[in-house]
């Protein structure tokens, strides 16, 4: 009967082993924040784009998503410059999903239905001045540039956007129909190996399957890469050095200028927003040495 229990128990053990390897590179790779009971299980009650408080906030942001490494320490600096505010909303969705939530009013994640309206939304240069009419003011506050993100050691040898094109590389390709970003790297397929590069990897191998178009890029991409989904993705640089800096097994393969393109951060102040003054306050910060900083820490430029 006791071997039978040991046995048992480590069945448990080996299960749970198991389980964590299944996960370990899911996210929130950020530190959430501290509550009398934490909750997060990995692949079950994970919510990594939704951050703050949601009960009362005296501001709420939308981030476009691949600014999310930024969010922990660009609010708590936020806060520590203009104390008053002590409950801060955020989301960190892709822009395009963003977008409609403003439009339509409200967004459901699993069974949690979000109403919170927005005071100041952030995204690509092209979404926000397509979407000017919503706006007192609007300002450029980063860019960013592409890279290539592939697995430690970069087994199937990339050297660049041409490789990506080869019948045996997986590849991860973020959505084009809501992710601004998608069109950005179509655009550099074009300058790096004309219409045909990008007609091979963004309709022949998405339809044999060799590129898979993500759901929420800025999480799906380095999560394929990192347990063995996909070969490689093109990204913005500053997630494939987030991905590396916090000691993840991935690579950052860089694109030269010429095959690359920039991209314009800009924030949008609501004329809706339902804290006008605390948004005039963060579009404040976001211009400030401060905010520009922790920018740069992870891989951005700033003007």
């Amino acid at each position: 009967m006791k071997r039978k229990f040991m046995i048992l128990a480590l069945c448990q053990v080996c299960a749970g082993f198991a389980a964590a390897q299944e996960h370990r590179f899911d996210p929130p790779w950020n530190t959430p924040p501290q509550s009398a009971v934490m909750f997060t299980v990995p692949g079950v009650n994970n919510t990594p784009d939704l951050y703050g408080d949601i009960n009362d906030p005296q501001l709420v942001v939308f981030f476009a998503g691949n600014q999310f490494m930024c969010i922990d320490e660009l609010l708590g600096a936020f806060k520590k410059a203009y104390p008053r505010y002590t409950r801060i909303f955020a989301e960190t969705l892709p822009p395009g999903i963003l977008a409609k939530q403003i439009e339509g009013g409200s967004l459901t994640m699993g069974n949690l239905r979000i109403t919170l309206r927005p005071d100041v939304y952030t995204a690509g240069k092209t979404r926000i001045d397509a979407m000017a009419r919503l706006f007192t003011d609007t300002a450029a506050y980063a860019y960013n540039k592409l890279a290539i993100m592939v697995q430690k050691g970069n087994p199937r040898g990339i050297g660049g956007l041409k490789d990506l094109g080869r019948k045996e590389v997986l590849v991860a390709m973020p959505n084009p129909q809501f992710e601004g970003i998608g069109k950005r790297i179509e655009a550099a397929y074009v300058k790096a190996g004309g219409e045909p590069l990008k007609n091979r990897i963004m309709d022949t191998k998405v339809k044999d399957s060799t590129t898979l178009l993500t759901q929420i890029h800025h999480r799906q991409t380095p999560m394929w890469v990192l347990y063995g989904k996909s070969d490689a993705g093109p990204v913005w640089y500053s997630e494939a050095y987030y991905q590396a800096m916090i000691g993840h097994p991935v690579e950052l393969v860089p694109i030269p200028d010429h095959e690359n393109i920039q991209a314009t951060y800009m924030a949008g102040r609501l004329k809706a927003a339902p804290h006008p003054q605390a948004a005039k306050d963060f579009m404040r910060f976001l211009k400030s040495a401060s905010a520009k900083a922790i920018y740069k820490k992870y891989g951005f430029t700033t003007p």
